[in-house]
């Protein structure tokens, strides 16, 4: 293992793409609808909102952070907008529920999304009991993944060392953040259109494909001995 699961304390988990596969097409389904939400805020066509979505993302680590910067938009109602999305697309995860359990210490939600939209998920997914508590977009005061202050936020109010945690997340540009506060870090590259965006290797210990199975391992090399 390239690093000690027998240090860790804390288990700090995405939910996006990183508890699901990619290929639920879950976010192309937000993807839309934040498209169809700017269309009709700015009346513009689709390749224009298309763009500004894109460049907000990229600019200011949400979409919704650069619309409320320049447009002043509620974010409860983009939030019920864009979240307005079909959860059947996402199939029961037993393994992965057993896996988490197994995993020892405290387990969190750390998401950019709001605490309704990620809790509906994890009922589908059939792990919402295998987390303690979630920090969402709106504990972050809309301040979202990669701005420090989310981090410090999350590690004040549930009182973690950084140093015994890890975070495991799909995008690579929220891992330095973590990196640099003392957590070690996992990416799970599911080969989106945004994961290896502004990535740091050198602030990634470990690199997965597929949870279930690191989690496999995770669980094995915690059976031995430190």
């Amino acid at each position: 293992m390239p690093f000690d699961p027998h240090s860790v304390d804390c288990w700090i988990f995405d939910l996006d793409n990183t508890l699901y596969p990619s290929s639920a097409n879950l976010f192309s389904q937000i993807d839309v609808l934040m498209g169809k939400f700017i269309t009709e805020l700015l009346g513009c066509d689709q390749a224009e909102a298309r763009r500004i979505q894109k460049m907000y993302f990229h600019d200011h680590g949400t979409t919704l952070a650069g619309l409320m910067h320049f447009h002043t938009v509620e974010p409860a109602e983009f939030l019920a907008y864009v979240h307005d999305v079909d959860m059947s697309v996402l199939d029961a995860a037993p393994r992965l529920a057993d896996r988490l359990h197994a995993l020892p210490g405290r387990r969190l939600i750390f998401t950019n999304a709001d605490a309704t939209y990620a809790t509906r998920a994890l009922d589908r997914l059939g792990i919402a009991d295998c987390f303690e508590g979630i920090w969402d977009i709106q504990a972050m005061e809309y301040r979202p993944k990669p701005e420090a202050g989310a981090y410090l936020g999350m590690i004040d109010h549930f009182a973690i060392n950084p140093t015994r945690a890890v975070f495991i997340e799909d995008s690579a540009r929220n891992l330095p953040p973590a990196k640099r506060l003392g957590m070690q870090t996992v990416w799970i590259d599911m080969q989106t259109e945004w994961g290896e965006q502004a990535k740091d290797d050198s602030t990634i210990d470990v690199k997965i494909d597929d949870m279930a199975a690191w989690l496999d391992q995770v669980v094995g090399e915690l059976a031995r001995k430190p």
